[in-house]
């Protein structure tokens, strides 16, 4: 069964990339849904065009960029991806029946927050979450904005008591990050855990003070 990824419009699309390539290391099956909203935020971060026509190659395009837009960091197999264009609403992950492990919002806008809460449904992301959370799935949304509002935080608890798990994009420095992808690393690694998807993203805490700084 594959991890459901919906990726909204909100900015931090190297997130994405790390979680979906993460996945594909392990082994998993991913379906993919890209929002309209995000394929803006994806073509003013990186320059790439998603193209319904062409998204294996602009995956792969994607995918093979560092957090630092530098193109060829890696080497990645997108042949475990299976995409579903966000309009189609009849789309297979619209449905209950449709087998899948759970769903991971990465990054989450407070737009994408609003119409899951509220269950809009407006499209196939938002619909794919409704579904996730009433077949009792687990949900991970990495909500990606600062400050929020009080409306925000209300929806947050919201997706919260309905049992979704809300992993705001928030980087840690105690893993001894010294590049812009492991602050990446770091998030993506929490929404893995969430999804008690095994990784190797970043250096977990051991209770040992100065782990940070060893080797620098």
């Amino acid at each position: 069964m594959p991890w459901i990824v919906g990726v909204s419009g909100a900015s931090g699309t190297p997130y994405a990339a790390a979680v979906l390539r993460a996945l594909l290391e392990a082994g998993e099956a991913v379906d993919l849904v890209v929002s309209r909203a995000s394929r803006l935020t994806l073509l003013d971060e990186t320059g790439i065009s998603f193209r319904d026509a062409h998204w294996q190659d602009d995956l792969r395009e994607w995918l093979a960029r560092g957090a630092d837009g530098k193109p060829g960091t890696f080497d990645v197999d997108v042949s475990g991806v299976r995409y579903w264009n966000a309009g189609d609403l009849a789309a297979g992950p619209s449905s209950g029946s449709y087998p899948a492990k759970g769903m991971l919002i990465v990054p989450a806008s407070t737009a994408c927050v609003a119409g899951v809460a509220l269950g809009l449904s407006k499209d196939l992301l938002q619909r794919v979450a409704s579904v996730t959370l009433k077949e009792r799935r687990t949900l991970v949304v990495a909500v990606r904005e600062t400050p929020l509002n009080g409306q925000t935080l209300r929806h947050l608890v919201a997706l919260d008591d309905a049992g979704a798990t809300v992993v705001p994009a928030s980087p840690a420095f105690y893993a001894g990050a010294t590049h812009i992808q492991d602050l990446v690393d770091f998030v993506a690694g929490r929404v893995l855990d969430a999804a008690g998807v095994e990784h190797g993203l970043y250096r977990r805490w051991r209770g040992e003070l100065g782990g940070g700084t060893a080797g620098k």
